[in-house]
């Protein structure tokens, strides 16, 4: 680990990148999207979640690679940005939008978003959205939400897909392309009530049966699936799977179903100082506390800090609660042997990829141990 970290360190000084950043290693990047290609069963699609990976460039690489144009958007300026980036791109709405940012989008009469199907989960939805096509003289391109155990929302009963598609009809403006599943629950079922194995096998048996609801030519989309559980569908009523974050495998994907993938982002950022701590106060208060072990006895401060990550090097890096975050300068814990200096990097490992890929502004892309670009991200608003 001290090899691979002095590798990254030296490849952002010859690049002179001297404030925080997103390092992005390519060729573990590389390495995660052949496990995809090698563990992927034959019979579904990919699409690409683009709040996770929020960066063109990086959607663009990961896309080509596997493929695939389709991808799962989430928020409308970034839906925009990937309709004109790739023409022939295909988005389907992860989460229902308010009918007025719909509207908002679609008044605009820009025709890429004719490449978008908006995600309904309930009969209200429906109804809106089918006014809000009568309103604008359009076909709206929709999939239905359904519950497959998660409990977050969407249609919870086949029977209740059947009623909405019954109404369909009524509808001119709407079409149907099918449905969206999610089960991420399924890694986290613990073992007293079936486990991961069981809970998404009755997640397959469960999409199944609202599958069967629909017409054959309601089937384009049948998308099922995330980071964590893309990879362990194999047959099923399914024609697609969702996935982001496992390319750059953030901490909080740590998960049996992908193994053998590496973090490929990190958070990247000079270490201003380096001090033998202590709490304002007593100083007779700090030695106690070190005693104690509640306390550091050799400590630095970043440049920046209070990201959605946890530290990975210097070994032995951490955080400390007595003096808290700060995203201008956060104190962090050493082990009394550390050999740190101001100047040098530590380096953080995002827990999501969602959200923090945006933060530090263009992602710092290295490649055979040097930084080879810097690539321009999405807005997060």
């Amino acid at each position: 680990m001290k090899a691979y970290f002095a590798t990254l360190s030296d490849a952002l000084k010859q690049a002179g990148i001297l404030q925080p950043c997103l390092l992005l290693d390519l060729d573990r990047l590389d390495g995660n999207i052949a496990l995809v290609k090698e563990r992927l069963d034959a019979s579904l699609a990919i699409r690409l979640v683009d709040k996770s990976l929020a960066c063109l460039p990086l959607l663009s690489h990961v896309g080509k690679a596997l493929g695939t144009q389709r991808f799962m958007t989430f928020h409308p300026p970034i839906s925009k940005a990937v309709l004109s980036a790739f023409p022939d791109a295909d988005l389907l709405y992860g989460k229902p939008m308010p009918v007025g940012a719909a509207k908002a989008a679609l008044s605009r009469g820009d025709a890429v978003w004719s490449r978008v199907s908006w995600l309904i989960d309930t009969q209200e939805r429906l109804a809106e959205y089918g006014a809000l096509a009568d309103e604008l003289g359009v076909e709206l391109r929709i999939a239905f939400e359904i519950d497959v155990g998660l409990h977050r929302g969407g249609f919870a009963e086949p029977e209740a897909l059947s009623r909405a598609l019954k109404a369909l009809p009524a509808h001119k403006g709407l079409r149907c392309e099918g449905v969206m599943a999610y089960e991420a629950h399924a890694p986290h079922i613990p073992a007293l009530f079936g486990g991961p194995a069981k809970a998404l096998a009755q997640a397959s048996q469960r999409a199944a049966a609202f599958v069967a609801r629909l017409g054959m030519d309601q089937r384009h989309i049948l998308n099922i699936g995330g980071s964590k559980t893309a990879l362990l569908h194999h047959g099923g009523a399914a024609n697609e799977v969702s996935i982001g974050s496992a390319f750059v495998l953030p901490g909080d994907f740590d998960t049996p179903g992908l193994d053998g993938f590496r973090p490929a982002a990190f958070i990247a950022t000079p270490i201003l100082k380096v001090v033998e701590p202590m709490l304002p106060g007593p100083p007779a208060v700090s030695r106690l506390l070190q005693a104690l072990g509640r306390f550091p006895r050799k400590g630095c401060y970043l440049y920046g800090g209070k990201w959605m990550a946890e530290p990975v090097f210097p070994e032995g890096l951490t955080t400390n609660g007595l003096l808290g975050l700060s995203s201008n300068q956060q104190f962090m814990g050493l082990p009394a042997g550390a050999v740190v200096r101001p100047g040098d990097y530590a380096f953080l490992r995002p827990t999501q990829s969602e959200a923090v890929l945006q933060q530090l502004g263009p992602i710092a892309v290295l490649s055979g141990g040097r930084i080879i670009d810097r690539w321009p991200v999405l807005p997060m608003m």
